[in-house]
């Protein structure tokens, strides 16, 4: 950790870096963790970042990270700032990210863990033949040019009319599946190649396809509001825009670095590169995101349809019979235009979200009415061999966070370093032995995201419950697994 960062105790769960810690600093930054997570960030520049992003143009009152940060492109990964439009206010690509709209979604089942006794193995191998994995993985959908720049600017409305999906699915997706200030004319031609073929396919790294059982409630409102009990099966999908989001990311980062300095725009780190939100660079960007969120919101749709048609298929029956019903699905990394109080007064706000998750209270007009009572379901994922959770959005949210909770567990370790931690040791046997069954396109991948690589997720989800951030629904733990 930098030498010059100062880091104030505020309680159990919150630390401050107060802006006179660095020259230029707009606002404090302002860390949730417990002692043993922040000792965990301090192995690398994350607590660094933190402070760097406090010298946005129209930051406004905090620079954020949440309990699962690490080093990230400019931004730390669990960052997220919110920028004024009518203060100077700057878009930043590192603060979304390179993998736009990365994001979960999760499928409930009528089914019970007993009935995929002796199954799930099969199972796997099913999900595993029909959705399309791995590095540059293709899917079975086609897309003219034509067709691709109508999915991006129609959102997943455009998936549901080709009936990848119901109608009621949307209602059960963040911003409905849609940014509507997608204008796919600020796509590139390279960015439209790249995705044209990819749409329904999960990719590679840390995007995965679970099978999941129900094995703890601990919010039992809101789980019966998601139709989840104990031994519930459930499919968690964790998946982004593909090759076309990373080419919008790319694109942008690489050149905006001289556009920083045509506005006058110092910042401690080249990777924060950013412009007006007003200007034609930032609003160019902004639509080219928007139309990357899109094509990931299309994506979990897809994939989501061919989890439906594979399980319809393997168990022989409806999907009605099977309760196929999509809980919710979220954004992990996005930048967003919200309504937000600050200092008693609505203000429209840019919200970047890297590596972070909305999480609006119960009440929020954007809430599906089912959850009204409850608030906003949030997705959290482990990673093979550790827990996934289901919270919902607490007020703390609204009032500290600009409605923003973690996102999953963080890692601890380089993919690198992963690889050279299990050199000689097969973790698809080690899995099977806790009877998780995995299915993967390259043996790399699985030494890559091996456990050990991440933070404890249930320590991460206890300090965002304890810090009144979102409160813990339900924990799922895995049994099958598809990876890239």
């Amino acid at each position: 950790m930098a030498t010059n960062i100062t880091l104030q105790k505020v309680d159990k769960y919150r630390w401050r870096i107060p802006k006179n810690s660095m020259k230029g600093m707009r606002v404090d930054g302002l860390i949730y963790a417990n002692e043993k997570l922040l000792n965990q960030a301090k192995s690398d520049e994350a607590i660094q970042q933190v402070a760097n992003v406090a010298h946005l143009p129209g930051i406004v009152k905090h620079s954020l990270a949440m309990p699962d940060l690490h080093w990230g492109y400019g931004f730390v990964i669990g960052g997220v700032a919110a920028t004024d439009p009518k203060a100077d206010g700057v878009v930043s690509p590192g603060g979304i990210g390179y993998d736009i709209n990365c994001g979960v979604r999760l499928v409930r089942t009528n089914l019970d863990i007993s009935q995929l006794k002796g199954k799930t193995k099969n199972l796997v191998a099913k999900l595993f033949e029909n959705v399309p994995c791995g590095v540059g993985s293709k899917g079975k959908i086609q897309l003219s040019v034509q067709e691709e720049k109508q999915m991006l600017e129609k959102g997943a409305q455009w998936s549901i009319e080709r009936e990848y999906g119901h109608p009621h699915d949307l209602q059960y997706t963040e911003a409905s599946g849609y940014l509507h200030n997608a204008n796919a004319a600020a796509a590139s031609k390279r960015a439209l190649e790249r995705g044209k073929n990819q749409l329904g396919t999960l990719g590679s790294g840390n995007h995965f396809l679970e099978v999941q059982v129900v094995d703890k409630i601990f919010y039992r409102e809101a789980a019966d509001a998601m139709g989840l009990n104990v031994g519930n099966i459930c499919v968690m999908i964790h998946t982004g825009s593909r090759g076309f989001g990373y080419q919008i990311c790319d694109e942008h980062v690489k050149s905006w670095i001289n556009v920083s300095e045509r506005y006058g725009i110092n910042l401690p780190d080249k990777q924060l590169a950013s412009a007006p939100l007003n200007s034609p660079e930032g609003r160019d960007y902004v639509t080219a995101m928007a139309c990357s969120a899109n094509y990931a919101w299309n994506n979990r749709q897809c994939i989501m349809h061919l989890v439906r048609q594979t399980f319809t298929n393997f168990f022989d029956t409806s999907e009605g019979e099977l309760g196929l019903e999509l809980v919710y699905d979220v954004a992990h990394n996005i930048g967003k235009f919200e309504k937000h109080k600050v200092d008693g007064k609505e203000r429209e706000l840019f919200i970047h979200r890297k590596g972070a998750t909305r999480a609006f209270p119960a009440g929020h007009p954007e809430i599906p009415h089912k959850y009204q009572k409850v608030g906003q379901p949030v997705l959290i994922p482990g990673d093979m061999g550790t827990a996934s959770y289901v919270l919902v959005g607490n007020p703390g949210a609204m009032e500290e966070t600009w409605g923003t909770t973690c996102h999953g567990a963080g890692r601890v370790l380089s993919r690198r370093k992963a690889v050279e931690l299990t050199k000689g040791r097969s973790i698809k046997e080690d899995l099977e032995k806790q009877g998780i069954y995995v299915r993967a396109e390259g043996r790399r991948t699985l030494q890559e995201e091996v456990p050990e690589a991440y933070k404890d997720v249930d320590e991460v989800v206890r300090v965002v419950d304890e810090a009144g951030l979102s409160r813990r629904v339900a924990r799922l733990r895995p049994i099958g697994v598809v990876k890239g």
